[in-house]
């Protein structure tokens, strides 16, 4: 994913989230700027008490009232904008935060297939489930604190200047050598989180590789080098976070530094105004304690750099899928339903320019309602050709028609429509079976029905509790290989599109259910243009043309009987499939 170029950017980018909700963003400013202001309000509080509270009496009975008064009053008004300022800034956060989720995940919903070849899921989850919430503190802890302590500083600056311009000068020349300091330990601490933000992605993919693989892991004894694998990788992000903790602390330390020299010569400065007449006692206490107040605001500024700076480079990744490019609309022109006429003109494909060609000048037309079967090695091609008919690539060169019309002339959603799949890869998702086999569209329970009968599912379906409604589990963890592949057989013969791919749709069948499932995938392929990639060639024996793939191209075509009487390369796969099978 690509990253913003500079913070300014960034910054402006987390902008336009929140200006959409700019008056509650004033409400809680305006706020924050109450509760800044009442900040100069202790020290100015002090000044009439103890120069005028404990002197005359007449004088210290106006003010031994009013000044206590004001302080109540003045803690009321602080809480309750306080309390305001907290609830506004949390609700446009967490708003903030929906919009950018919402933006991120449709983004990957419509993002290319290179996208999801080039990016690990740990990544992309990273990003839109945990990375958010580093920029939800920007805009919760950061952004109060940037506002509400700036403002501090800010009215207690002007307070002192209003006490005593010279002591202040001090303060002035101090505050930017501070803000220089933080400055470089900015750089270094941004350096150090986007290296600690990729190590940590790349620890959650060994987590998920070890998941997945659970099986491999413990039958392959593969626990010691997991082990090692993820404690390498973990000492790593371990260094990382110590080199951020120690980049990061140290900017506290140098600032209280030099804010202790500044007060060792306010102090110095003070005391020789006192002897010279030039300021009161109520003056002198309010200036040192407006300026210790100050060092509260200022001393949270600081240590928001390191949140800052953390929320700032998960919002580049974040920002760098929203802008991921997602894949062509495709054209104008709608396609209700396909005849199913399918043709490649001269098509080749190439993953990209370092990598050799995948499909080589490819050219056949399958007739509506015929099969046509894909054979070849691993690598051959087979699966990258199935790949461009719903558009998740294109072709490099040359163009692939449906009835007579290019596909990059449809719209992309008209264009899928047409098509169904089947893949020896299952993919269900945790919902009811219903559910899972009506996918994308509205279930209709009758439709539902036959599609699992047609699946030959209902026995399965009858001895379920919550019968259709029942909740598979992950990716169908609940059902066996055998009735998982026949539940997405069910999604392709619900869907009841006219061209059909199956990717080795009965591998993970017993003999028993593939009969059934065969005799259901006749039905099915009634009609329907079907595309069929097999490695078991009795399989494709029917099949109305079988193309043979070697090195992207088409090296045999034609029906079985006719292949077998060429004696080439399918003849040769047909005999060694024969003879093993055979043998075992």
């Amino acid at each position: 994913m690509n990253k913003s170029s500079t913070v300014t950017e960034t910054l402006t980018r987390i902008w336009s989230y929140l200006k959409a909700h700019r008056w509650i963003m004033v409400l809680a400013v305006a706020s924050m700027a109450l509760v800044a202001a009442s900040e100069a309000g202790i020290p100015a509080l002090l000044k009439p008490l103890l120069d005028k509270g404990f002197g005359a009496k007449d004088q210290a009975a106006q003010v031994k009232w009013l000044v206590p008064l004001a302080v109540v009053v003045l803690a009321l008004v602080r809480g309750a904008a306080q309390y305001a300022s907290n609830y506004l800034l949390s609700w446009l956060s967490n708003r903030v935060l929906l919009d950018l989720r919402l933006h991120m995940f449709q983004r990957m919903l419509h993002a290319s297939a290179f996208f999801f070849q080039r990016e690990t899921a740990s990544t992309i989850m990273n990003a839109i489930v945990f990375e958010v919430n580093q920029v939800l503190s920007i805009l919760t802890g950061v952004l109060i604190t940037l506002v509400r302590d700036s403002l501090a500083v800010f009215f207690l600056l002007g307070y002192l200047f209003y006490l005593n311009w010279r002591l202040t000068l001090i303060l002035a020349v101090i505050l930017p050598i501070i803000g220089w300091l933080v400055g470089k330990i900015n750089l270094r601490l941004r350096r150090l989180n986007r290296e600690h933000q990729k190590l940590t992605n790349e620890l959650s993919y060994i987590v998920e590789e070890t998941i997945a693989g659970y099986k491999v892991v413990k039958v392959h004894h593969g626990e010691p080098y997991e082990m090692r694998r993820f404690a390498a990788m973990s000492a790593r992000l371990r260094g990382y976070a110590m080199r951020l903790t120690v980049s990061g602390a140290l900017a506290q330390p140098l600032t209280q530094f030099l804010a202790s020299i500044a007060l060792a010569l306010v102090l110095a400065i003070a005391v020789m105004q006192a002897a010279a007449d030039q300021t009161t006692i109520g003056g002198f206490v309010a200036f040192v304690t407006a300026m210790l107040l100050i060092i509260s605001p200022l001393k949270h500024l600081i240590d928001i750099n390191q949140p800052l700076q953390r929320g700032i480079t998960a919002a580049e990744l974040i920002f760098g899928l929203i802008d991921e490019p997602a894949e062509p609309a495709g054209g104008g022109r709608t396609l209700a339903r396909a005849q199913g006429k399918v043709e490649f003109q001269q098509v080749s494909f190439s993953y990209g320019a370092t990598h050799p060609p995948t499909l080589r000048d490819l050219s056949f037309t399958v007739a509506p309602g015929e099969v046509c079967a894909l054979v070849g090695q691993s690598g051959s091609g087979k699966t990258t050709l199935i790949n461009l008919l719903p558009r998740f690539f294109d072709p490099s060169a040359g163009q692939i028609l449906i009835d007579e019309t290019p596909l990059t002339a449809y719209q992309l959603a008209d264009l899928r429509n047409q098509l169904a799949f089947v893949s020896q890869e299952v993919v269900l998702f945790n919902d009811s079976i219903a559910a899972n086999v009506a996918y994308g569209q509205t279930i209709d329970r009758g439709r539902v029905e036959q599609a699992l009968a047609a699946a030959h599912l209902m026995e399965l379906i009858a001895e379920l509790p919550d019968g259709m409604e029942t909740q598979i589990g992950g990716n169908g963890m609940r059902l066996s290989g055998g009735q998982r592949q026949r539940l997405a057989l069910a999604r392709a013969i619900y869907k009841d599109a006219p061209i059909l791919i199956l990717d080795e749709a009965t591998s993970a069948l017993d003999a028993e259910s593939e009969s059934h499932v065969q005799a259901a995938l006749d039905v099915l392929m009634h009609g329907r243009t079907t595309f069929v990639i097999a490695h078991r060639l009795a399989t494709i024996e029917r099949a109305d043309r079988i193309l043979v793939l070697e090195a992207g191209q088409i090296v045999e075509q034609g029906k079985h009987s006719e292949l077998l009487r060429q004696n080439g390369r399918y003849a040769q796969l047909y005999r060694l499939q024969h003879e093993s099978r055979q043998t075992i």
